[in-house]
């Protein structure tokens, strides 16, 4: 299945009632599970250290109202009732909130864009492009379009929010299946108890690792039932924990306890909100992961299910610890020991796997936020492999996996308590937050164009919560609070090296590149012998020739008979609709046979293999020669640097009426000859197969000979074969550079480049059709 295809069904959904119940029923197992394993560990970690449960039950009352009203002014009004609305074309997230900035604010950490990326569908959406109404949106914008220092605060500031978000992925499974796995000391000893807990959390981690290979979709049906059974049975325990213990506990939920509570605990009290922040954990999820369902799916699970549930459970805990004072040992004050002890066994059973469905959340999550970064250049190139043919966003990041599992390891065995784990949570899921609001008040001045004091407003409200929060974190950074920050440093240095490094390759290949009158010197053979074939010179270049090439024919005396300069790129925008896929100019007259192709992705686009993409490629060059013929320049053109004519071309399934191509077997079998080239095919070591490549033309309106001249030419040259030529490059600082760009351009990025993907790694090019050249980069 094309998995381009089925990309904009999220857009073509009919929100029907029956439509939007299922979507937010899926969305249990994906968005919630992180966030419905929090009464595992609130009340434990808040009760941990700082304050003490005593008979007045002062503190307990405290804590079940700050978790209340945390629960309903951060999770339901900031992200369902307003942050859900700052979608970026369906997508959501950090880096879609930024993504959105930039192309309202016109600013973008890619080098290559184009004014032609501008006229693509989902980057004009809404009012994209006019002057905010306010005076001091102008500005801002204004603003930010002329200062780079404050473009760079907003790409860092975006940055430490992803790699918060990555540290999460890190700290979430261990805190989430370690609670989990906590319910066994309720049934042994503590002297047992210690052997046993970290060594089967940790098995049950290397499983869920290990099986991230097989994908989501393959167990993913299971997730959305376990999360409503594990809901369900948190609510039916806290109903009759209610009923039972404490039937008037609901009224702790008056905001006068937390008074109450500060006035009693002081210092202790405010130092233990690092443990009540815990119950919003995962909340970040819903935006996050919005591009698989829809804002009213998401809405209506947590309004009307999710919230519920949370509520009666801590209120449940609450009710039975309010009746119990006397703690026989640390660990009394959790989670397990409100449950009725006939229902310990299953609900164990049951609070496990809700934590490895969390936690498979979280991973995935971490995958898709890797890519992003990826796309726009802020990340490393690593492997990606989609686990799903239908479902778009599933992806699998080897590297990534690994280095995840063995972080999370390390977190389970050093610390061996959820105390220290909550404290290093906590810390990442409120930087998150604060890196949201932020972003968020830009995009009320910029993109809603709202009135400034409305989005101050929302920063002082919603930042004053959080930042009480992230203070009271941070008094634990000796406490395990350090792990998140030194996570995210690392992470953050790797990105900016990667990003300040591509920067500087791009600006050599800008100054360095040929001018197109050179090329055109040369003649139509180009001052050498073309031979049968496609020659595809990869190039981040959008215009002109790229140095690499003038160093290619300068040493080898042939090329091929078409020759294409390709560009893929990334563009600010979630996803590119197939139909403008691809750009494609010539370059120079006709009869060079000289192509500039650009193709174009969105920030979560699925790169297609190398087969159908060739195919796709070759079939967009024909659907140019041929329209080019039949009416030159009635297209969307574009006009780019060095007088390229760029026209918007899409893949072969988005013009079923124009060119198509066909790739049939030969009806016998038969080596190359000398005379001629043909194309092998050579799956098994012995036969060979070679395959004949038709276009079939629309026979209305008709195109011209030349055109047919062309398309003919193109056609035996597909049947000869595709060569790729890559660009091997090596970057250096140049001389005089300060030794801090050394240090990053030597080492870092070098360091960085040597052990990442080539530019190409998605299109899976065959090594027995590459060609390197190589080149030193003085940046």
């Amino acid at each position: 299945m094309d998995l381009e295809t089925g990309v904009y069904q999220n857009y073509a959904k009919k929100e029907s009632w029956r439509t939007v119940l299922i979507l937010a029923y899926q969305s249990l197992g994906v968005v919630y599970g992180d966030l419905s394993t929090s009464p595992l560990y609130v009340y434990k970690s808040t009760f941990e250290e700082d304050i003490q449960h005593s008979e007045t039950n002062e503190e307990i009352y405290g804590v079940l109202s700050f978790v209340f009203w945390t629960l309903t002014l951060v999770p339901l009004l900031k992200y369902v009732f307003i942050v859900l609305r700052a979608d970026d074309n369906g997508e959501g997230g950090t880096f879609a909130l930024y993504s959105l900035l930039c192309r309202h604010a016109r600013v973008n950490s890619l080098p290559n864009c184009q004014l032609a990326d501008e006229e693509l569908i989902e980057y004009k959406k809404d009012s994209i492009g006019l002057a905010p109404q306010s005076s001091f949106g102008s500005s801002l914008k204004s603003s930010l379009e002329k200062h780079r220092v404050l473009q760079r605060f907003l790409l860092v500031l975006a940055l430490i929010g992803t790699c918060m978000v990555i540290g999460d992925g890190i700290l979430t499974p261990a805190i989430s299946v370690f609670s989990a796995v906590s319910g066994l000391e309720l049934s042994m000893s503590k002297e047992h108890h210690k052997y046993v807990e970290v060594p089967v959390a940790c098995i049950i981690l290397i499983g869920l690792f290990a099986l991230q290979h097989y994908g989501t979709h393959r167990v993913g049906f299971l997730f959305a039932p376990v999360v409503l059974v594990w809901l369900l049975c948190i609510s039916a325990i806290g109903l009759y924990n209610i009923t039972h213990w404490n039937p008037h506990v609901y009224q702790a939920l008056s905001p006068y306890y937390m008074y109450k509570f500060f006035r009693k605990t002081q210092r202790g009290g405010w130092m233990s909100l690092g443990g009540i922040l815990l119950c919003i954990t995962g909340s970040e999820a819903m935006f996050a992961d919005l591009g698989h369902f829809s804002q009213l799916s998401i809405k209506i699970a947590f309004t009307f299910l999710v919230y519920p549930s949370l509520i009666l459970a801590y209120l449940g805990q609450a009710a039975y610890l309010s009746q119990h004072h006397i703690i026989e040992s640390d660990y009394r004050i959790g989670f397990y020991v409100s449950v009725p002890e006939k229902l310990r066994w299953p609900v164990l059973v049951i609070a496990i796997l809700a934590a490895v469905v969390g936690s498979q959340a979280i991973i995935t999550g971490t995958f898709s936020i890797i890519k992003q970064c990826s796309s726009l250049g802020c990340f490393p190139r690593v492997k990606i492999i989609h686990t799903s043919s239908k479902i778009h966003g599933q992806i699998y990041i080897p590297e990534i996996n690994w280095l995840l599992m063995v972080l999370c390891l390390a977190v389970t065995v050093g610390f061996r308590d959820t105390r220290r784990m909550g404290n290093a949570s906590g810390l990442a899921v409120i930087t998150v937050m604060l890196v949201t609001t932020c972003l968020m008040s830009l995009v009320i001045v910029l993109c809603w164009q709202k009135s400034v004091f409305l989005a101050i407003g929302f920063v002082f409200f919603f930042g004053t919560i959080e930042a009480l929060y992230f203070t009271a974190s941070l008094t634990k950074f000796l406490e395990g609070a350090w792990v998140p920050i030194a996570l995210a440093f690392i992470f953050l240095i790797i990105m900016c090296v990667w990003h300040y490094g591509t920067l500087k390759k791009y600006e050599f290949d800008v100054q360095n590149k040929v001018s197109i009158n050179w090329l055109l010197s040369l003649g139509p053979s180009l001052g050498i012998v073309r031979v049968r074939g496609i020659g595809l010179v990869h190039t981040e270049l959008v215009s002109g020739i790229p140095a690499i090439f003038s160093h290619f024919v300068t040493n080898l005396p042939a090329f091929h008979q078409v020759l294409v300069f390709l560009c893929i790129k990334s563009v600010p925008v979630p996803h590119v609709k197939p139909e403008e896929r691809f750009l494609i100019g010539h370059i120079g007259p006709r009869e060079y046979r000289l192509y500039r192709c650009i193709v174009r992705y969105g920030y979560r686009d699925v790169h297609k293999d190398d087969m159908e993409f060739e195919k796709d490629l070759v079939c967009s060059i024909a659907e140019f020669i041929q329209s080019e013929s039949v009416a030159p320049g009635s297209v969307n053109e574009d006009l780019v640097k060095d007088d390229d004519k760029m026209t918007v071309v899409g893949t072969c399934s988005s013009h079923t009426e124009g060119v198509q191509m066909r790739e049939d077997d030969a009806d016998k079998i038969e080596a190359a000859g000398p005379s001629e080239l043909k194309e092998i095919w050579s799956p098994p070591p012995v036969i060979k197969l070679r395959k004949r490549v038709r276009f079939i033309v629309p026979k209305s309106p008709e195109i011209d000979t030349g055109a047919r001249e062309e398309l003919q030419e193109l056609m035996e040259a597909r049947e000869a074969g595709i060569a790729y030529i890559l660009g091997h490059s090596y970057v250096k600082a140049k001389q005089g550079s300060s030794l801090i760009k050394k240090l990053v351009i030597n080492y870092g990025y070098e360091f960085l480049r040597r052990n990442s993907r080539l530019s190409t790694y998605a299109l899976s090019v065959p090594h027995a059709s590459t060609l390197e050249v190589g080149m030193i980069y003085h940046v």
